[in-house]
This record gives structure tokens, C-alpha cells and sequence, in this order.
């Protein structure tokens, strides 16, 4: 009795570990946001500088994911080596992949962004060439992430680490990082360089164009490249349209906060907690499922609420500590601040982690009875909604705290 006590006490507390060992990593998007707040007035020359932001750190994520699975596995079956010279035909098939995809995602949330933009953004088709340049610059410059993917996953791989285990939590938040950094520096050169700047701007969307234009000929007979475009670009249009939802309400929040630089701060880490939590939820119940642990039941989610509990407190500690890292970072502390700031994001994240807990567990459910493998369900489609929900639910906080106060 006192062993299965201790043992029912143990496992809580030992995914509350696991829970919080990965959203640590989570904090860097701290720095991400720091970098928006610091950088408002830039966003705030054009009504699509910032609905576009969300578009553009949720796109860099699914590509980086992408590459970061398929590179983890192909290391893990011998098919990729961990090294960068004389590697094998599929591991330079997959980079040029990753170039032709990212050109596709950038005219994919340009097309959505521009229709959103049109009904809800105030905005006209005479901006959808800014927008399409704009987003081409940063996501070619966003490539460095996936030269940084490939060296964390050869690195731990050759230390003998799992690079499925390693390589995406670190390089979800180091993605939001260099995407923030590209995107702010494209915004400052269109905006604010006058014509040499949107020159060099447009110089680096042609880039990314002719890269993908360079490599298309050379590879488009070979089945692996063209399977993994094809793949892809279902994924990235459904990918476009969630996206551009969070940037209509990230417009929303902006019209609301105004300038308060404390939100813009922590943002980045919310949609990246929110979204670790339904990839947690959603992965273990994929495997208990596997192993015949977990009946294929929206009954038997009591049999998975130690894991859901132990995530779920973990992202709301994670949250009060995104609180006391924003309001430092602007020098807006004090005990006031914190209590009211930490009630809001507690609000909102009652609101996301409940719906995200809810969709992730319905996902890995529904694919599994229909005989689908909800491994290729569960995390791509909650990482896509997750951003939209925490937005949705941070302007729902808002409201609420803005009402009660």
C-alpha cells in the first residue's frame, strides 16, 4: 500500500520534471519578445507589420520542425551522416527541400495574408507586393536556422544524445529568436532607409526565388524531394490560414495595449509554452495508445490526467516566471505590476491550455480509431492552432481583467 502510494506521488512529480526541463527552453522567447517591444514604432508604420509577425515565427516553426524530425530520424536509421562534407545524396536533397518549401510558405502566408489584410487589416492589394518581399528577405535570412538545425542535431547526435529529444525544443525557441531578428531588421530597412533599403530588401527576396529556381530543375525528378514538397504544402496552406487568424488578433491586442511593452515581451513565450504542452499531451497519449495503455476513448482521458496536471502546472509556474522576466526586462516591477500582470496571463492560460489539452487529446483519439497514425496528426495540427488559441485567449484576458478592474 505505502509502495503504491509513493509510486502515485513519484509519477506526477516526475513529469512535473520532464515537464519543467522543457519549457525551460521556452524562456528565450523572452528575448524575442523583448526585441518586438523594443521595436514598436516599426511595427506600428504599417497596419500588417505586426499581423504578419505570428505568420512568420509559426511558418519558420513548421519548417524547422519538419527539417528537424526528418534530419533526427534519418541519423537514427543511418541514412544522413553527422557531418556536413561528403554527407549523402538525401541529406542535400532535404536542405534544397527546405529552400523550395520555405519560397512556397512565403507566398502561401503572403496570398492569406493579403485576404485577411483586405477584411480585416485596412489594408489594399497594392500592399501585397511589400508584404510578399517583406516576408521572402526575412525567410531566406531565416535559413541560418536551419544551418544552426543541422549543427545541434550532428553535435548531439556524436555525443550520443537522442536528437528527436534535443533538437526541436531548442530550436523552436532559438527560430523564434533568429526569425524576430530577421524580421525586425527587414522592417528597419523597407521602412526607415528610403530606397536603398527597400532595395536590399528586395534583393534578398529575389534570392530566396532564385535559389529555389536553381534547385527545382535538379531535383525535381528525384521521388524523395518531390514527396516531401508535396507533403509539405497541404500542411503549409492550412498552416497560412491559422496563422494569419493569430495575426488578426495579435492586431486586435495591439489595438488594445497599446504600447504597453510588457505583452509584446512575453508573447513569443506564451504561444511556445501553450503549444509545448498540447505537443507533451498529445505525444504521450499517442504512445500509451501505441502500447495498449490508453483506450481510444474520450472517457479514458482520466487514465492520462497525471501527465495533463503535472504539464498543465508546469505551464502556469513557467507563466508567473514569464511575468517577473517581462516586467524586469522594462524595468516595470513592482508588487502591483506583477500581481495584476501575473492574473492575466494566468487567465489567459487557463483559457489556452484547457482548449489545447482538449484538441490534442480529441486529435491522437479520432486518428487513432480511424486506424491513422495520430503522430502525423497530433503535433502539427496543435502547433498551428496553438498560437491562434493563446492569442484568442489573451484578448479574452484582457477583456475580463480590463472589466474587473
Amino acid at each position: 500500500m505505502r509502495l503504491a502510494n509513493s509510486l502515485n506521488y513519484a509519477l506526477p512529480l516526475k513529469f512535473l520534471k520532464e515537464a519543467f526541463i522543457a519549457f525551460s527552453f521556452n524562456i528565450g522567447g523572452i528575448l524575442a519578445g523583448f526585441i518586438v517591444a523594443s521595436q514598436l514604432n516599426v511595427f506600428q508604420l504599417s497596419p500588417w507589420a505586426i499581423a504578419v509577425y505570428p505568420a512568420i515565427l509559426t511558418a519558420r516553426g513548421v519548417i524547422s520542425g519538419l527539417f528537424s524530425g526528418r534530419l533526427s530520424t534519418a541519423l537514427h536509421i543511418g541514412t544522413i551522416h553527422p557531418r556536413l562534407r561528403g554527407n549523402t545524396k538525401n541529406f542535400y536533397m532535404l536542405f534544397k527541400s527546405i529552400i523550395v518549401i520555405t519560397l512556397e510558405t512565403s507566398v502561401a502566408m503572403s496570398l492569406v495574408s493579403m485576404i485577411f489584410g483586405t477584411l480585416f487589416w485596412g489594408i489594399t492589394f497594392a500592399d501585397f507586393s511589400d508584404i510578399l518581399i517583406v516576408i521572402s528577405a526575412t525567410m531566406v535570412l531565416g535559413l541560418a536556422n536551419s544551418l544552426l538545425t543541422i549543427e545541434i542535431a550532428f553535435i548531439s547526435f556524436k555525443k550520443g544524445l537522442d536528437p528527436d529529444v534535443i533538437v526541436y525544443p531548442v530550436m523552436s525557441t532559438v527560430a523564434d529568436i533568429v526569425i524576430t531578428l530577421c524580421y525586425v531588421f527587414t522592417l528597419n530597412l523597407f521602412f526607415l532607409f528610403g530606397s536603398v533599403g527597400r532595395y536590399i530588401v528586395i534583393f534578398f527576396g529575389v534570392l530566396l526565388i532564385t535559389l529555389a529556381l536553381d534547385v527545382l530543375p535538379r531535383c525535381i525528378h528525384d521521388q524523395g524531394f518531390i514527396k516531401t514538397i508535396k507533403e509539405s504544402l497541404l500542411t503549409l496552406v492550412f498552416v497560412a490560414f491559422i496563422v494569419n487568424v493569430t495575426g488578426t488578433v495579435l492586431k486586435d491586442i495591439s489595438e488594445i495595449v497599446g504600447s504597453r511593452k510588457e505583452i509584446y515581451t512575453v508573447y513569443p513565450a506564451l504561444i511556445d509554452t501553450v503549444g509545448d504542452v498540447g505537443s507533451v499531451v498529445g505525444s504521450t497519449a499517442t504512445t500509451k495508445l501505441a502500447l495498449g495503455l490508453l483506450k481510444p476513448s474520450f472517457h479514458a482521458i482520466r487514465n492520462h490526467v497525471a501527465r495533463i496536471s503535472a504539464t498543465w502546472a508546469a505551464s502556469m509556474v513557467m507563466f508567473i516566471v514569464y511575468s517577473v522576466l517581462s516586467l524586469l526586462t522594462q524595468g516595470m516591477f513592482t508588487l502591483n505590476a506583477f500581481l495584476t500582470f501575473s492574473a492575466l496571463l494566468l487567465a489567459a492560460n487557463v483559457i489556452a491550455v484547457s482548449a489545447i489539452v482538449l484538441i490534442s487529446y480529441a486529435v491522437a483519439i479520432l486518428t487513432f480509431k480511424r486506424g491513422l497514425d495520430p503522430d502525423n496528426f497530433v503535433i502539427p495540427i496543435e502547433s498551428s492552432l496553438a498560437d491562434s488559441i493563446t492569442s484568442i485567449a489573451l484578448l479574452v484576458a484582457l477583456f475580463l481583467v480590463n472589466y474587473l478592474v
